[in-house]
């Protein structure tokens, strides 16, 4: 009788920590510091795996876009081998956070000013 009863509180227990982390979370990109938000999410806070996952997926799918429309002059070329997209984001975070007009840009706008400063063509 005490297993079963260890059982359901140990059930109730995963039921309601899931739950709670199954909780709905809305998540915005307009600026270059809405986009920095979610990279520099810590990963022990609530939603950082979805913020971090949106981060990385906004990125690479504008990277992704942008490099298959500009066969001319790309606006960023990476070096090969490239740096890890982990590594660039947290660059990226830094760089927003270090002059407050980075910030306000666009979100596209201030990526891709970053990746032309850090990853400029020659």
């Amino acid at each position: 009788m005490k297993t079963n009863l260890a059982l359901i509180v140990l059930a109730a227990g995963l039921l309601t920590s899931s739950a709670w982390a199954a909780q709905p979370i809305t998540l915005r990109v307009r600026t270059a510091g809405d986009l920095a938000e979610l990279c520099g999410a810590d990963p022990k806070s609530p939603g950082a795996d979805a913020k971090i996952n949106y981060c990385h997926g906004f990125a690479q799918g504008v990277v992704d876009l942008e490099l298959q429309h500009t066969e001319d002059k790309k606006p960023f070329c990476f070096p090969s081998p490239a740096p890890s997209r982990t590594a660039t984001l947290t660059e990226f975070v830094g760089w927003v956070r270090a002059l407050p007009e980075h910030r306000g840009l666009p979100a596209t706008d201030g990526l891709f000013k970053f990746l032309g400063e850090r990853f400029p063509c020659k």
